[in-house]
């Protein structure tokens, strides 16, 4: 059996269903992404989890308990939200010992644990600010150190990064997954953010609409989307007909094809399937290319080794296709 276990969770409100038929699973240690757009059900599911909210019907097994009859403090389970929720007129020290105190732990044991989870975060040397006098990211750590220090044992993040600028956010889902792997806790991380969820995840759930979409690893959902939600919200897919990918490959395809734009490459005209180059993007360390082809538009990933290498808007150049990335997507 694995550790958590999720079976046809369904919730309501009224006549709006936020999602059904909900089954999906997580072994001890793994790390899982509830990936989805805004209002798919994913933050909801997870305060069902964590018993923030009710459900109307299924069962959340945790180490075989069935959850959904706990009051959230029965479920010994960890949540960071988006928002800090720390409590402005408390040092940060007290702030992740809050939890511990609720407990009536011994005051030398909450002592310890408070401050080996606040060296986890690397926020010691901050133990007796308040609020007002951190970052946005060290307030976030904040959060994750007092979700922590209860040592639970089911993790949830909804979405904490989500707020942090981008250099922020990069260092500190590092420090999440380094932290994560470290103290082998189970973990439920909701984004709506799939450079996140490729990178940070074990298995990522995909959600659209109250059902799930897709459920695998980040290799499988990148190159082997389900369907044509999956392809259009992992990656950048180009999506083109079934008569279109015909005229560019010469093979007969019944559904929409997706095409990776990293699998196509440029060559020489008389080499490839002759293009002409629309407009440029700088993507950092990739250039995406919008080019045109045989009537079809495409967008091509090129790395951007160095300024001499960049093909000039309206310039002609030949394209090859790696037809084993090709997808039929319904």
């Amino acid at each position: 059996m694995s550790y958590l276990q999720i079976k046809q969770l369904n919730k309501s409100y009224g006549p709006t269903t936020i999602f059904q038929h909900i089954d999906f699973s997580a072994e001890e240690g793994e790390f899982v992404t509830l990936l989805g757009p805004s209002g798919c059900g994913k933050s909801t599911l997870l305060r069902c989890m964590a018993g923030l909210t009710s459900v109307d019907s299924g069962e959340i097994l945790l180490q075989g308990q069935n959850l959904v009859p706990l009051s959230p403090q029965q479920r010994t389970i960890g949540m960071v939200f988006q928002s800090y929720a720390l409590f402005p007129n408390m040092t940060v020290e007290k702030n992740v010992a809050f939890g511990l105190k609720m407990q009536k732990l011994p005051a030398s044991q909450i002592q310890q644990r408070v401050m080996e989870a606040l060296e986890l975060v690397e926020l010691t040397e901050f133990a007796k600010r308040y609020p007002h006098q951190l970052s946005g990211g060290q307030s976030q750590r904040v959060a994750l150190a007092r979700s922590l220090v209860t040592r639970p044992r089911l993790l949830l993040l909804d979405e904490p990064l989500s707020a942090l600028d981008a250099r922020i956010r990069r260092h500190l889902r590092e420090q999440i997954r380094r932290i994560q792997q470290e103290l082998k806790l189970t973990t439920l991380f909701v984004t709506h953010d799939q450079e996140e969820a490729l990178t940070m995840s074990d298995r990522i759930v995909l959600m659209n609409r109250g059902k799930i979409v897709q459920n695998g690893d980040a290799e499988s959902l990148y190159t082997q989307p389900a369907d044509l939600f999956a392809a259009g919200f992992i990656g950048n897919y180009n999506l083109i007909s079934a008569e279109q990918a015909q005229r560019l490959t010469g093979q007969v395809f019944s559904g929409q094809v997706a095409i990776r734009p990293e699998s196509i490459q440029f060559c020489d005209i008389n080499a490839g399937i002759p293009a002409v180059i629309l407009s440029h993007s700088l993507l950092g360390n990739v250039i995406r290319y919008r080019v045109r082809t045989q009537d079809v538009e495409l967008s091509v990933d090129v790395l951007n080794r160095s300024r001499a290498d960049l093909y000039p808007n309206g310039s002609q150049t030949g394209l090859q296709l790696a037809l084993s990335t090709l997808r039929e997507v319904a």
